[in-house]
């Protein structure tokens, strides 16, 4: 028996409730001062909740894998990322309610700043400064208008936040086996789009005149004149977290990606009617009896950490620690404080080191830790374990995973 089938069979439907924040990237390194962001960070109310519950480290992957926010958080849902892999262009143009069908290729587009020098492009800014969410709007109209279709392939513009953007071809012979055109680096060309199998020749080929059609509608463009494209891909079966796990879960999470990442494993995914993270407690609120299961998602705890904005992400992890009082009286039955995986603001980028994790229940063994940190963690009495088993661990304390055999 595998694991998937060992939890199908053991699953109960109970009426408690779980809640899973991903405060994303949340993990760090230490700063000038010798301390991360968590660490740094005034957070009374984690720190008590964190002196009644089970703390341990999380490895998304494996020891020394970086992962992406995808396999990340397949893992916290309970599913194994080696097992289910899901191409960030799936999860961009769901999150962004983009209908996919069989055949498809989904892709995530950057609008970006390119400079022309002796012939070549070259990659100024891959976010074009983070442009304004109506400006990409703006774009988007402009380039539907003018590249509905190429060789006899639909194409679907669909406007993200900031620079992002989610890119649809339907057509016959597509494939997504196809490199990201994104270079990851500022200062070197763009990728041209190539094949990683044969039957991505045709795909090649609709990029390519995707690529200098988008140009020449962009090239009078101050900040966004061209695109980066990553995440190739096509959208797989992976059965829902109420058939695997008899759950009815609830998604609230305010970027595409992760809205799409929810959407994916059967969550139904609530209107927030805001950004802010004061919004997103307060459609917790208003759900809270409709569901079994909650996802909640802060994303600027990595944004920050991307940037390498220290001071920010501190921040971020403070505005969250004063509302979770109004989460507490909530009364989970469990709850989990978390990442997806650690953005240190020292690197600017995701990371390889395992995660904080907080799991608080009346059924946890309880150690006398002094707050919720890395360090303190590391010394939990949870160890260090893969993410995927934390699903598995929040149903155990939430009395919904029967005996296994006689």
């Amino acid at each position: 028996m595998d694991r998937e089938s060992l939890l199908r069979g053991l699953s109960v439907e109970t009426e408690s409730r779980m809640l899973l924040v991903v405060l994303d990237g949340l993990g760090g390194l230490p700063g000038e001062g010798g301390e991360t962001e968590l660490e740094v960070a005034h957070t009374p109310n984690m720190d008590r909740l964190a002196r009644r519950s089970a703390l341990g480290l999380t490895y998304p992957v494996s020891y020394g894998i970086t992962p992406g926010s995808g396999p990340a958080h397949l893992a916290l849902f309970g599913y194994d990322p080696l097992r289910y892999e899901i191409g960030r262009g799936v999860l961009e143009n769901l999150g962004l309610d983009v209908e996919l069908q069989k055949g498809d290729v989904a892709i995530r587009g950057n609008f970006c700043t390119v400079e022309e020098r002796k012939g070549q492009l070259v990659v100024m800014d891959r976010r074009a400064g983070r442009i304004p969410t109506e400006k990409n709007r703006e774009l988007c109209v402009r380039l539907q208008e003018a590249i509905g279709e190429i060789q006899d392939v639909e194409v679907l513009f669909t406007p993200g936040m900031e620079h992002r953007f989610a890119l649809r071809l339907r057509g016959e012979g597509l494939c997504g086996c196809i490199a990201d055109t994104d270079p990851q680096h500022e200062g070197v060309e763009p990728y041209p789009p190539v094949a990683t199998c044969q039957e991505g020749e045709r795909t090649v080929q609709v990029v390519e005149e995707l690529l200098t059609r988008v140009r020449e509608v962009l090239s009078k463009e101050e900040r966004a004149n061209f695109v980066l494209l990553r995440g190739f891909s096509e959208v797989p079966h992976i059965p829902s977290m109420e058939e695997l796990f008899k759950l009815k879960a609830g998604a609230i999470a305010t970027y595409p990606m992760y809205r799409g990442l929810a959407r994916l494993v059967g969550m139904e995914v609530l209107s927030i009617g805001g950004m802010e993270l004061e919004q997103e407690v307060e459609t917790l609120e208003r759900h809270w009896d409709k569901y079994t299961f909650f996802y909640f998602h802060v994303k600027k705890t990595d944004s920050y950490g991307e940037d390498g904005n220290f001071p920010a992400k501190v921040g971020v992890i403070e505005e969250f620690d004063e509302m979770l009082p109004r989460i507490l009286a909530l009364k989970p039955d469990v709850l989990v404080i978390t990442g997806d995986h650690s953005t240190p603001a020292l690197l600017k980028g995701h990371s390889w080191h395992p995660n904080p994790f907080l799991l608080s229940s009346p059924y946890v063994r309880r150690m006398p830790h002094q707050a919720f940190s890395e360090r303190a963690c590391a010394e939990g009495c949870l160890g260090r374990f893969p993410a995927m088993e934390a699903l598995p661990l929040m149903m155990a304390h939430a009395l919904k995973l029967r005996k296994f055999g006689a």
